[in-house]
C-alpha cells in the first residue's frame, strides 16, 4: 500500500507579510515609546562621544520679564527659558537694562529640571506721595496692611492718629485717612509723639500708652476699625490684658511651629528665638541662643533643592533661616546683634514673637530693622542710610533705595512696594510725608 508523506502547510504570502508588518509597528512603538521617555528624562545623543548621555533642564524665569539669559558668560536668550544643558556647574546671570542684576551658581545633574526665578530691581525707582497730612511717626499693625500714622502739626481739628490702608485703590490721587485719634480727645497733658502700642491678636483693639507732661504713662484702650471719641482708661489692668494676648499669641505661635520638623521643633524649644516667620510660613528666621548642630530633617536632601552651601553648625546671637519645604539652613551673614541689645530670655522671646506678622519683630536695633518681602523668598533689610534686599539663602545682596528717610521707619506692601517716611522739601514742610519707592 502506497504511503503518502504530508506536505508541510505554507502561510500564504500574505499573512507573513501582515504578522511581520504587526511586529515591526509594535517594535517602532516600543522604540518611539522609549525615546520619547528617554528624551524627557533629558538624553540626547552626543556627537562628539558618539553616545547617548544625560542632560538636565534650567528653567529660567524672571520678574519682570524679558531678562538676558547670561550662562558661564555666554548669551543664550531671554527669559522666560528652558535650556537643555550637560551635567556641570554653570554660573547663570540675569540682565535687564535699568534694573540690577541677578546671579546665581548651580551644579545640573542629569535627568533633573532645576527651577530658578530671579527678582530684578529698578536701579532708579520712582517716589510716589501716598499723605499730604505732614506725619511725624508711623507704626506697622502687625500682619495687616494697615498703618497708624502721627500727625502734629499744631492744627488742633487736624493733629492725631490715622488709620492708613496701604492697599486701598481710591479715586482720588492720594489714599483717605482714617481718623483714629485726634489730639482734642486726649487730656491736655498726653503727649502722642512717643505713643507706644500693643496690638490684640485679632488687630481689632490696641492698647496705646501715652506719656504726659508729668512722666506718668496713661494706658487706653482703643479700636482700630473706628475713631475713637470716648476713651476707655485701662492703665491699672493693662498687665492682665497683655498676658491674655500673649497666651492666645503663643497658642498661635504653636500652630505654626506643628508644621515644622519634629527634629526642628524640639531645637526651637531649648535653643534658639524666633524672630518672625515668612509670610506663607514655610521659613523662620531666628536667633540661636546656645551653639548647636541643627539636626537633619529630610535624609536624603530632595533632589533639585537649594544648593546654596548651608550652615548647621549654629552659633551664638547669629541669626538664621531655615527652610522647611527643603529642611535648608542659611547664616544670614551680613547681619549680627547689635552689642548694645540686651539679652532676652527665652521666655521673653516667645512671647514677644507674632506668627506671620513680618513686620512686628522682637525688641532691639536689629529686629526692627529686618522684614520678609511678600513672596516670601527675599529679606528687606534697613542697614546704615539704604535698604537692602537680599535672597533668604544669603545671595544677591543689592541696595533698592539710597535716598533720604526716617530711619525709625521702612516698611513693604502686599504688592511689594517700598514705603518710607521722608520730607523732600524740609525748607517748605515741616514734617515728613508717607511716600511708595516703585521696586515693583
Amino acid at each position: 500500500m502506497p504511503t503518502f508523506r504530508k506536505k508541510p502547510y505554507k502561510f500564504p504570502n500574505s499573512t507573513v507579510r501582515a504578522v511581520f508588518f504587526r511586529l515591526f509597528i509594535f517594535s517602532l512603538f516600543i522604540g518611539t515609546l522609549v525615546t520619547v521617555i528617554a528624551y524627557a528624562r533629558g538624553y540626547r545623543p552626543d556627537i562628539k562621544t558618539r553616545s547617548i548621555t544625560s542632560t538636565g533642564v534650567i528653567a529660567i524665569t524672571s520678574y519682570p520679564q524679558a531678562a538676558k539669559v547670561y550662562i558661564n558668560g555666554t548669551l543664550k536668550g531671554v527669559t522666560n527659558l528652558n535650556l537643555t544643558l550637560p551635567p556641570g556647574e554653570y554660573k547663570v546671570e540675569l540682565k535687564k537694562e535699568g534694573y540690577t542684576e541677578w546671579e546665581n551658581k548651580v551644579t545640573l545633574k542629569g535627568e533633573i529640571v532645576m527651577t530658578l526665578d530671579g527678582l530684578l530691581f529698578p536701579k532708579n525707582p520712582s517716589l510716589s506721595p501716598l499723605t499730604s497730612l505732614g506725619v511725624t511717626k508711623a507704626i506697622p499693625i502687625g500682619q495687616t496692611d494697615k498703618l497708624i500714622l502721627i500727625s502734629k502739626n499744631n492744627n488742633l481739628e487736624k493733629d492725631g492718629l490715622y488709620i492708613f490702608e496701604m492697599n486701598k485703590r481710591p479715586l482720588s490721587l492720594l489714599p483717605p485717612l482714617k481718623p483714629l485719634l485726634l489730639i482734642k480727645n486726649l487730656p491736655k497733658n498726653a503727649q502722642i509723639d512717643n505713643v507706644k502700642v500693643s496690638f490684640s491678636p485679632d488687630y481689632q483693639q490696641g492698647i496705646f500708652d501715652f506719656k504726659t507732661d508729668e512722666d506718668y504713662t496713661v494706658s487706653y484702650l482703643m479700636s482700630l476699625n473706628e475713631e475713637n471719641i470716648q476713651l476707655f482708661d485701662i492703665t491699672t489692668s493693662k498687665d492682665t490684658l497683655l498676658d491674655a494676648w500673649k497666651e492666645q499669641k503663643n497658642k498661635e505661635i504653636s500652630k505654626i511651629l506643628e508644621t515644622f520638623p519634629k527634629e526642628i521643633t524640639k531645637v526651637a524649644s531649648d535653643s534658639i528665638r524666633v524672630v518672625s516667620f515668612s509670610p506663607d510660613e514655610t521659613k523662620m528666621l531666628y536667633q540661636v541662643s546656645t551653639p548647636l548642630a541643627l539636626p537633619a530633617a529630610i535624609t536624603p536632601p530632595l533632589i533639585g533643592s537649594n544648593q546654596t552651601a548651608e550652615e548647621r553648625n549654629l552659633q551664638t546671637n547669629r541669626l538664621y533661616i531655615y527652610d522647611r519645604k527643603e529642611d535648608k539652613n542659611f547664616a544670614v551673614n551680613d547681619l549680627k546683634l547689635p552689642s548694645t541689645t540686651p539679652p532676652l530670655s527665652r521666655d521673653q522671646a516667645t512671647l514677644s514673637v507674632i506668627p506671620t506678622i513680618p513686620n512686628l519683630l522682637l525688641t532691639g536695633d536689629i529686629y526692627n530693622s529686618i522684614l520678609w518681602y511678600p513672596d516670601s523668598r527675599h529679606l528687606t533689610i534697613k542697614e546704615k542710610e539704604n535698604i537692602i534686599i537680599i535672597d533668604y539663602d544669603g545671595k544677591n545682596k543689592r541696595t533698592i533705595y539710597s535716598g533720604p528717610f526716617d530711619e525709625a521707619f521702612f516698611n513693604v506692601n502686599n504688592e511689594g512696594k517700598l514705603l518710607i517716611l521722608t520730607n523732600l522739601n524740609p525748607q517748605n514742610n515741616q514734617s515728613s510725608d508717607l511716600y511708595a519707592v516703585g521696586i515693583k
